[in-house]
């Protein structure tokens, strides 16, 4: 029984995007998925060498590979730079193309992962998290105990001594016991639970923003990217705002001479977060052209205490993280030296709003 298919029309209608390539290295056959993955059509870029459309720091060992063992060889998940321009996560199997034991060619099958990799992300964030929050009520609650203890201590003597050599030492560690458990207490966070309402978030953005730009009158050039269409959703707007105030305060202190921070609203459509797909997600970005995280820090930056400022705490990103997850959502980052970019993404519930799905 015959297809009522041509091969054309079954490789094109792959998922996987599939570049074929001469013995020099030249395209020679790309499908529709992989015309979509670079941007570009194939008679664009036909006779184009294989380079200058993809490559990656291995690209050419992985080649070589395949060629030395007549096999196909699989490279998972590495990053490619399509076009010189954007670099995506895929995986990659290259296979050498013989007919009658003649070398013809070379088969290139990318298929994304960049899905999956952000999703193991996430799970790692999320588990990071509750892990932090855990250890951090064990320690506050055998911090504050004996605080707790030395404060009342303190109250005692100043008391029954009633003098004020006595009261100076006595106020010194009150003060010193009051100060220490409000540093415990911000690390826990807010022990209120959310009061959820209808959250217009440009309204928050705009907030946070005109507080940020009262600190900087003169130096910083702040611009938004906001999609109006966005319905509101179901948060706790004061909490909103001190996440939105820490993710600006810590791009501020990221940028040098040239600075400028963007603050970027849009809906993602099927997102999942916590492996539950929501049907609409926005997306709020504060992005910057600083310094970049390093990178000995970015795998670490949302545990407590842990800061690449001089004065900071190490405390913002971890509330912070903690607020967005109470509010179902995540926060996550990527950075580099001149962009920076961090996204709270928080699930739209149906019925918010008045936009026409």
């Amino acid at each position: 029984m015959e297809t009522p298919h041509s091969l054309s029309e079954i490789v094109d209608s792959l998922v996987s995007a599939i570049l074929v390539t001469d013995t020099d290295m030249q395209l020679h056959y790309m499908n529709q998925s992989a015309e979509e993955l670079i941007g570009s059509s194939f008679s664009r870029i036909k006779n184009q060498s294989i380079h200058s459309v993809i490559s990656s720091p291995h690209l050419e060992t992985h080649i070589e590979q395949a060629l030395t063992t007549r096999q196909s060889h699989v490279a998972r998940e590495g990053q490619l730079t399509v076009q010189g321009r954007k670099g995506i996560n895929v995986d990659c199997a290259i296979t050498p193309l013989y007919k009658e034991d003649e070398f013809t060619g070379v088969l290139f099958e990318l298929t994304k992962v960049d899905r999956q990799l952000r999703i193991a992300r996430e799970s790692h964030l999320i588990k990071t998290q509750a892990t932090n929050q855990s250890v951090l009520r064990g320690i506050a609650h055998e911090i504050k105990n004996p605080l707790g203890g030395l404060r009342g201590a303190a109250q005692l003597l100043e008391v029954e001594f009633n003098d004020e050599t006595v009261k100076e030492y006595t106020q010194i560690i009150i003060s010193e016991a009051d100060r220490l458990t409000k540093l415990v207490d911000n690390m826990l966070g807010s022990n209120h639970p959310l009061q959820k309402e209808a959250v217009n978030i440009h309204e928050v953005l705009e907030h946070a923003r005109q507080l940020i730009e009262a600190k900087h009158p003169d130096t910083l050039r702040i611009t938004n990217d906001y999609d109006p269409s966005i319905p509101e959703i179901k948060g706790d707007r004061d909490q909103l705002v001190q996440v939105v105030l820490n993710l600006l305060n810590n791009a501020v202190k990221s940028l040098t001479d040239e600075g400028h921070i963007i603050i970027k609203t849009r809906v993602v459509r099927n997102f999942t977060i916590r492996k539950t797909n929501h049907p609409l997600v926005l997306c709020a970005q504060i992005i910057d052209n600083g310094q970049g995280i390093p990178n000995d820090l970015q795998d670490k930056i949302f545990y407590p205490m842990i800061t690449g400022y001089a004065d900071g705490t190490g405390l913002g990103l971890s509330i912070a993280q903690t607020i967005i997850n109470q509010h179902n959502g995540l926060i996550e980052f990527d950075s580099q030296p001149g962009r920076t970019e961090f996204s709270m993404l928080i699930p739209v519930e149906r019925g918010n709003g008045s936009r026409n799905e």
